[in-house]
């Protein structure tokens, strides 16, 4: 019979090479960039982000493509998805899982500047020149493609310019943006046929500029960015009805700024507790704390992003950072989130991605 002293080191052998009980997570993360003239990007970067140091692996090019502008993951598939802006494309990539390189999967002629997928994955919004919805197949590929107009309302000569569409939680509307009109749309959506109708819409003052909508993890509140006036406007969601209320509109600047300013991305955090925008001429991220009951916003502070131009902004899978992409300094840079009252703090870490514009994790498995 062995010894205690034998047993105890068999112990300790056995437990060399066990993980920790709380093991770093790496996610693998995309860019979206500009191609181009005055840029050194070549399409579409991937790298590795561990969600425990907030620190990067090397960045390699996943797919060499032409502005992929913006970019969206299929929810359970390893299927991306990029509406190459100033082409009138938006692709389909296959994802290799143990790399995050991409491999052309299909393309669809459809003008886009930001595209979502639907919760169930069985489409595929666009917004730009329209509000297009685009059936997927099984394995994740562009099908049938349904496309819907705004309709200019009374006394408004400008056209159209939907800015970003997003499903409801449930899946049975899109939510679309339309910056030159200043409305927030809603419209009935049929994934299977696809097909997109009218259903409601709410007028904002004239001006805002709504570019970018978020829905509150809760499912009963959401938060519309205003571009041009540099606010955001909170509401109240009554998912059976399919209708939007206003309940609050914000400012994303310090009282008394005189800054001008291009308010681009919107983000809760997974929570619920907190909202971030970003500010371009700044340069900052805006922080706000969310009234669980009501929705109501209240302003938190700003943070410069220590870069230029953050066209857009992620929360790393955990809710510990927030990575804001600076378009214009060709860099990432990484925020530590406080989990108690939201706010960020910068981490001294950052990465060079050339004209980054958009940031999508895969959450490892």
């Amino acid at each position: 019979m062995p010894s205690i002293h034998t047993l105890a080191a068999m112990v300790t052998v056995a437990l060399i090479g066990v993980p920790s009980a709380v093991p770093a997570a790496e996610h693998l993360v995309w860019f979206g960039t500009y191609t181009g003239a005055g840029t050194k990007s070549d399409g579409i970067y991937v790298s590795r982000f561990d969600d425990q140091t907030g620190t990067f692996g090397p960045v390699e090019l996943a797919a060499k493509t032409t502005t992929p502008s913006f970019i969206a993951l299929h929810p359970t598939l390893p299927v991306l998805y990029a509406a190459c802006e100033f082409v009138g494309k938006v692709e389909a990539f296959t994802i290799d899982e143990a790399t995050g390189k991409l491999a052309a999967k299909g393309h669809a002629a459809v003008w886009a500047c930001h595209l979502s997928v639907t919760p169930s994955g069985s489409a595929l919004l666009a917004a730009g020149g329209g509000v297009a919805c685009l059936s997927l197949a099984n394995d994740g590929g562009l099908g049938a493609v349904a496309t819907l107009q705004h309709n200019a309302p009374a006394g408004v000569r400008a056209k159209s310019f939907p800015h970003s569409a997003y499903p409801t939680p449930d899946g049975r509307f899109a939510v679309a943006c339309d910056m030159h009109f200043d409305r927030v749309f809603v419209h009935s959506l049929d994934a299977a046929k696809p097909a997109l109708a009218p259903h409601g819409e709410v007028a904002l003052p004239a001006g805002s500029g709504p570019r970018h909508f978020a829905f509150h993890p809760g499912g009963r509140h959401g938060y519309a960015l205003n571009q041009t006036k540099a606010t955001v406007t909170a509401f109240t969601f009554d998912a059976d009805a399919g209708t939007l209320a206003e309940v609050q509109t914000i400012s994303t600047l310090p009282e008394g700024s005189t800054d001008k300013c291009a308010s681009a991305e919107i983000a809760l955090h997974p929570s619920g507790r907190f909202l971030y925008a970003s500010n371009r001429g700044p340069d900052t991220i805006a922080m706000y704390a969310v009234d669980a009951t009501t929705g109501r916003l209240t302003f938190l502070g700003v943070e410069p992003i220590r870069g230029k131009e953050p066209r857009n902004f992620a929360i790393a899978p955990g809710g510990r950072f927030l990575l804001a992409a600076g378009q214009h300094s060709a860099s990432v840079t990484v925020f530590a989130i406080d989990p108690d009252n939201g706010t960020l703090s910068f981490t001294g870490k950052q990465v060079d991605v050339p004209t980054p514009t958009c940031i999508r994790f895969r959450p490892a498995e």
